[in-house]
């Protein structure tokens, strides 16, 4: 398994694309006028307590007050106030917590009011991205993500992650963050630890601690409310969370893009350097070299091919998502039905598992699978989609299929969901709308997979301009059809077709119905 990561950049956002072996797996877009990120930490002040909500608005400089929920505040509220306030009036100069007295913890299910006031000092790290009409999410309880941990201040607590399985490998990693943790701060260990030395963790510790510091010293000219710490650039945000021995390629087409990726990757793996290139050819565009832009137009309709002629229809209702396998026109003898079924169930779990990170769909997603009667299967089924889903970084749990098929995944949400058009204007009806012509060449060549096995010759009727994409260039498409199917197909231009219209026919000129 190789991944590469493709970055475009333009003179408005940065656009970066995840490949999985060649296939595109996730997508981000990093625009300049974004100041909220998750991860980002600002110094801000309370607007007003809502009891009712048990929550207060805080604001953090967006057109929309930001929420800070009671639950969000986390036990250590009171020292971390205290602290601000001690920090912005200059009587704290030594930011390590380890002289520092914590205040007592606040109630778990106490009132905001009665810890919270309009017009206080706060420090607050945005957990989900302004999305719709709403303004961001936001946490007091902070957190500090590097490569190997994840540093809390005021909390003594050292928790792993729970990916990692042996109970050996989780004691001696403990002990190792408990006798280098600093007095005063929590740490997290995340699943890249697995295997580390102390010195890889402990530099990374005293990476964040100088983070730490170096915010801590803007605290007290900081306008409110104006961010203290940003999050990395995406870039390295991804690397960050995602890298490891698999990547084989880092391609961007900007120097300046390229110069910190291959700073940051000598911090987190030195040695590796090497991956990271420039792309400057001026012939073709980044995101076509890597077939992106193709796999962008085919993965965002409300309709996505997969192999095998399968598909699946993915519908957004105002209170969930809902995805719909189909196994197109298979064999549906009883003989094996359940075992198409369960073919192809597997690859609509892969592809279910790749479009959630695409588009980065959150809340309820609700799969409907092909019913299988075998519990066997479902067990098979159930199993495969959790593996196909270990990958993703978003927190999410998946409940076993019912017997009617239905899986049920709730997946968090972060970040605006990744919504692309892949539709154009209709050439003979500027009114209407129609599949993008890449998007129509996937489909002909699906039907095609299919067709090849029932039928001794084929001919296939098409627009003009269709029919010179398919049968220009070497190797043509039609060249690719040939290799692959060990037949070839007779393209004949038709005049009278509309742009996308197409129409399969066999030996003898009648059509094959698809």
């Amino acid at each position: 398994m190789n991944k590469e990561l493709i970055i475009r950049t333009s003179s408005e956002a940065v656009d970066f694309a995840l490949l999985k072996d060649g296939k595109l797996v996730e997508l981000h877009k990093e625009e300049e006028t974004s100041n909220f990120q998750v991860g980002d930490i600002f110094i801000a002040k309370i607007r007003k307590p809502v009891a009712g909500l048990n929550a207060a608005f805080v604001n953090v400089g967006f057109e929309k007050d930001a929420f800070l929920h009671y639950h969000d505040l986390g036990p250590n509220l009171s020292s971390q106030l205290k602290f601000i306030k001690l920090v912005s009036a200059g009587k704290i100069k030594d930011f390590a917590l380890k002289n520092f007295p914590f205040e007592p913890e606040i109630d778990k299910d106490g009132a905001i009011a009665d810890v919270l006031s309009a017009n206080q000092s706060i420090l607050v790290q945005v957990v989900k991205e302004p999305i719709s009409t709403k303004g961001p999410r936001i946490s007091s309880e902070l957190s500090l993500a590097g490569r190997y941990i994840v540093l809390v201040p005021f909390s003594d607590r050292v928790s792993i992650s729970q990916k990692i399985e042996s109970r050996e490998e989780k004691d001696r990693l403990k002990r190792l963050v408990q006798s280098i943790k600093p007095k005063g701060f929590g740490v997290i260990v995340r699943t890249v630890a697995e295997g580390k030395k102390v010195a890889e963790i402990d530099k990374d510790l005293q990476n964040l601690l100088d983070k730490w510091t170096a915010m801590c010293k803007r605290i007290p000219t900081a306008h409110h409310p104006s961010k203290v710490l940003g999050e990395l650039n995406r870039a390295s945000s991804i690397l960050r969370d995602v890298f490891n021995d698999t990547f084989s390629g880092i391609i961007t087409d900007d120097k300046e893009l390229l110069n910190e990726t291959k700073e940051y990757l000598q911090q987190i793996a030195p040695g590796k350097e090497s991956i990271v290139k420039l792309y400057q050819s001026k012939d073709v565009p980044l995101f076509e070299k890597y077939s992106i832009e193709r796999q962008i137009k085919t993965s965002f309709g409300k309709t996505v091919s997969m192999s095998k002629g399968a598909y699946l229809i993915i519908e957004h209702t105002e209170a969930m998502h809902v995805i719909d396998v189909n196994s197109g026109n298979r064999s549906n003898k009883a003989a094996n039905q359940e075992e198409t079924a369960l073919e192809v169930n597997m690859i609509a779990a892969a592809e279910v598992a790749r479009q959630l990170r695409l588009r980065d769909m959150g809340g309820i997603i609700v799969v409907d699978f092909i019913d299988m009667q075998n519990p066997d299967n479902r067990k098979i089924l159930y199993d495969f989609l959790k593996e196909e889903m270990s990958d993703d970084k978003a927190k999410h749990k998946i409940l076993p299929p019912s017997k009617f098929g239905l899986v049920q995944i709730t997946r968090q949400r972060v970040r605006p969901e990744v919504n692309i058009k892949t539709k154009e204007e209709d050439p003979n009806n500027e009114n209407a709308e129609v599949d993008a012509p890449i998007v129509v060449i996937d489909k002909i060549s699906t039907d095609l997979e299919r067709l090849v096995k029932q039928q001794k010759k084929i001919r296939l009727n098409v627009h003009p301009f269709i029919a010179a994409y398919l049968t220009k260039g070497f190797p043509s498409i039609r060249s690719k059809w040939f290799f692959e199917h060990k037949k070839w197909v007779k393209i004949i231009p038709r005049d009278a077709y509309t742009y996308l219209e197409y129409k399969f026919l066999d030996e003898n000129g009648n059509s094959i119905e698809d």
